[in-house]
């Protein structure tokens, strides 16, 4: 399919984290359209499912401002001017959950609503964990919950843990752990 054209780029607005941009598109049957969006800002992030040698997912609960709650997730962090993808998930495991990895698989890289953010993670399994904590950039200490991997369903159906990628970023890795021998 061809791409629309783009007539018009406009920045309508921009704080300390997001910047939204108007685009005003022609379609190739000559629909024009107005469309806010999120762009990608250039800055790569991961998110790291660390899985214990008895088969738990270190999950942590951390406060979301989205929401004004608590609530579960996976481990997750930006990748810093220099780092690798990879330097950027232990780098995040060590703060977030005070582990170090002997094997880091990226996964896949998942978007998050784009049709009006141009931002995405990549999925980053970590395993073969030992004790090797760095101090993280979080503003209070986030609680480490280990989750046996066998029961996925039931950690879903809880009300507290909701976060689109951490559950792809679950199934991701259930099925890459699940093809091995």
């Amino acid at each position: 399919m061809k791409l629309p054209k783009i007539l018009a780029r406009e920045e309508v607005a921009r704080s300390a984290l997001f910047r939204i941009e108007a685009l005003e598109l022609e379609f190739s049957n000559g629909v024009r359209r107005r469309y806010e969006r999120l762009p990608d800002s250039g800055h790569r992030a991961v998110m790291l499912i660390p899985i214990t040698e008895d088969d738990k997912v270190l999950l942590i609960r951390e406060y979301m401002a989205g929401f004004h709650a608590y609530r579960l997730t996976l481990p997750k962090g930006a990748v810093d001017a220099g780092e690798t993808l990879l330097e950027a998930a232990q780098r995040e495991l060590r703060e977030e959950v005070g582990l170090r990895a002997e094997r880091l698989t990226p996964l896949k890289t998942l978007s998050v609503a784009p049709g009006h953010m141009g931002f995405s993670i990549t999925a980053v399994l970590a395993e073969g964990l030992t004790p090797d904590p760095l101090p993280g950039d979080e503003p209070e200490p986030l609680t480490v919950v280990p989750w046996p991997l066998d029961q996925l369903p039931a950690l879903y159906s809880l009300d507290d843990f909701d976060e689109a990628r951490a559950i792809a970023a679950l199934q991701l890795a259930a099925l890459h752990l699940a093809d091995r021998p």
